[in-house]
């Protein structure tokens, strides 16, 4: 019976796991996971996440790049909110930038190398306790 009970639980937490790419940020307060769509190509990285008007909790864009450089992004045509998290090749957070303006075409950096740039809902990392120096791990995403 115990066993059984053992079975049925971890089904469970599996059926709960997400199935895609991942983002796992390590974090003070402990690890979290972050659900991703994969922009890597050149239309997707000049997309983004433009004309969405809804991005979910523990939801998020990872933008991959061949080589680390002080990416600049601007919100022109994005509606949301987003917290911008600059990551190293090393898995390093290097920069967060906090609630991008809506619509703005201010250009936005942390001043620093990164590789990857993972958008979050505005107000997130401040949310979930994240913060530069931060290591975070991709599931899934090559």
């Amino acid at each position: 019976m115990q066993i059984r009970k053992a079975l049925i639980l971890l089904s469970l937490l599996a059926a709960c796991r997400p199935s895609g790419p991942t983002a796992r940020i390590h974090a003070g307060p402990g690890p979290i996971d972050v659900t991703l769509e994969v922009a890597n190509t050149p239309e997707s990285l000049q997309r983004g996440l433009m004309f969405r008007q809804s991005l979910a909790e523990g939801h998020g864009m990872i933008f991959v790049f061949p080589q680390d450089a002080d990416h600049e992004f601007w919100m022109k045509n994005t509606y949301i909110p987003l917290d911008m998290i600059y990551i190293s090749a090393d898995g390093r957070i290097v920069g967060i930038h906090p609630n991008a303006t809506p619509l703005s075409e201010a250009g936005i950096s942390v001043g620093r190398p990164s590789r990857y740039v993972l958008e979050v809902p505005g107000g997130y990392a401040a949310r979930r306790g994240i913060a530069p120096g931060d290591r975070v791990e991709l599931r899934g995403v090559f």
